[in-house]
């Protein structure tokens, strides 16, 4: 049985996954009406991921004998000033994740739940990637600013970008 303070801190990374998907998603949707076809690609397809994220938490959820609770969700943003921005944010979410999933770490820890902390060690491992991929976008993007034939190919490039992973362009 699924004790109960790391039930309720897994419904809380449930719903923080989520939101996320639903902020990609909102970001996706603003880059694709700004032209940036290979953005938007990468966004929703980091959308779909942070889904898979919260599905695979709320099977763990009540394979274990929890009850996951799926969450109402805010509406995400719709216009964002600039393609920096949008990735400023996703980096500044990706470190807000990493955090709460190191808190979840740690109540597990705490309520000596090994099952789950092994079962965490996933998440701890995908935010390492994450955080790592959006830096290195930002940083690309940075060293871009507003040349508009340099993000023409930035946004090309990044149509090839997994999702996750190491922020190479796939095969």
């Amino acid at each position: 049985m699924l004790n109960k303070k790391v039930e309720k801190a897994l419904n809380e990374q449930i719903k923080i996954e989520a939101q996320s998907s639903q902020v990609y998603l909102g970001m996706a949707s603003w880059a694709e009406r700004a032209g940036f076809q290979g953005c938007s690609a990468f966004l929703y397809l980091h959308s779909d991921e942070e889904r898979v994220h919260m599905l695979k938490l709320i099977k763990f959820v009540n394979d274990r004998g929890g009850a996951a609770i799926i969450p109402e969700l805010k509406q995400p943003e719709k216009d964002y000033k600039s393609l920096q921005n949008v990735f400023q944010q996703l980096n500044d979410h990706e470190e807000f994740v990493t955090q709460e999933i190191n808190g979840v770490v740690d109540i597990c820890l705490r309520e000596k739940d090994y099952t789950t902390h092994n079962f965490m060690q996933w998440y701890v491992a995908e935010q390492i990637e994450e955080e790592t991929l959006a830096r290195n976008i930002l940083d690309k993007l940075n060293l871009v600013g507003n040349d508009k034939g340099a993000l023409y190919l930035f946004d090309r490039d990044l149509a090839a970008i997994k999702a996750s992973g190491s922020g190479t362009p796939s095969k």
